[in-house]
């Protein structure tokens, strides 16, 4: 006679077999940040990271990165954070095109903007920066790389600060490429001194750096000027592009832009000039700020504090 046995097993057994699944599971070795480049126009790729913090599972790569096809060699746009990133990136560049990196940009000091410059140049790669953020690179590289040591560990490993091999000066300085032209043009930095927008006159594409935010506020920081930023933002608004790729964020437009990014430093660096001139002090200039047009952005609550003090401050100075 032929046994008959439930279809489900005992909930004693499921319960079993899910907590060995995720014990195995915990076992697994974390694998490297996946860069994935997407097409934005003919021979143009944007990798659009995380908006979220730098952590070990994203390897600090926590920004966007780009990428330009030419017949003559890539160019990359930003080179990440650490030797490790950097390879990662190298190796989505192959899934796109066997063309070598000839070019690398450094659109600004941040750390994903520059620190992985090392192992471009030891692929033979050419960098390239702006010679008003060379300053800055050097005397924060050193701190920057040991913050991401602190939350990367061993996956810093091999990441040391590598300076341009090229340094750019003036307001404008056209390159080409394959037949592709390069726009790039500093009007004082931003976010950091050497900040840079790199435009693509033949695709119509703007490559912003952390000059652009979008999704996630931005972030002042000690070295920023909000003065040159928006004067940088100018620049980006008159050139009417049709696609931006900004330092943070999705893919985006002009309008979204001139919201999330333009329109909160103007409203910041106005609100603390009128606290300034009234004799407000910093504590109640930043409560006074209305931020609900910007409450909606990843990262709001923690950024938008720091933002207010520094921008008081560099008013006072101004």
């Amino acid at each position: 006679m032929a046994h008959r046995f439930s279809a489900a097993p005992p909930s004693w057994l499921r319960d079993l077999l899910v907590a060995s699944l995720l014990t195995v599971l915990a076992a697994l070795p974390v694998f490297a940040v996946e860069v994935r480049f997407e097409r934005v126009a003919d021979g143009v790729f944007a990798h659009v990271g995380e908006t979220g913090a730098r952590t070990a599972l994203n390897e600090g790569l926590n920004a966007n990165i780009g990428l330009v096809v030419t017949a003559d060699g890539a160019v990359l746009i930003d080179p990440g954070a650490t030797w490790s990133s950097a390879r990662d990136i190298h190796r989505a560049v192959q899934r796109v095109t066997m063309q070598p990196v000839k070019w690398v940009f450094n659109t600004g000091g941040q750390d994903h903007r520059w620190l992985g410059n090392g192992y471009f140049k030891a692929q033979g790669a050419e960098i390239i920066a702006h010679e008003s953020g060379r300053a800055d690179m050097a005397n924060r590289g050193g701190d920057q790389l040991a913050a991401l040591r602190s939350v990367l560990g061993a996956k810093a490993d091999g990441t040391e600060p590598a300076l341009a091999t090229r340094w750019l000066s003036g307001r404008d300085t056209a390159l080409e490429l394959g037949g592709v032209r390069f726009e790039l043009k500093h009007r004082g930095g931003g976010h950091t001194p050497g900040d840079l927008l790199v435009w693509l006159p033949q695709s119509r594409v703007l490559f912003s750096g952390d000059l652009v935010y979008v999704d996630r506020l931005l972030g002042v920081i000690p070295v920023s000027s909000t003065l040159a930023w928006v004067a940088s933002l100018d620049e980006l608004a008159a050139l009417s592009p049709s696609r931006i790729v900004p330092g943070h964020g999705r893919v985006t437009d002009v309008g979204t832009a001139t919201e999330q990014t333009t329109r909160y430093l103007r409203a910041l660096r106005a609100h603390m000039k009128r606290a300034v001139d009234d004799g407000v002090d910093v504590s109640a200039a930043i409560k006074s700020f209305d931020l609900a047009p910007w409450r909606g952005l990843a990262n709001s609550a923690e950024l938008h504090p720091g933002n207010a003090s520094r921008t008081y401050l560099e008013i006072e100075r101004e």
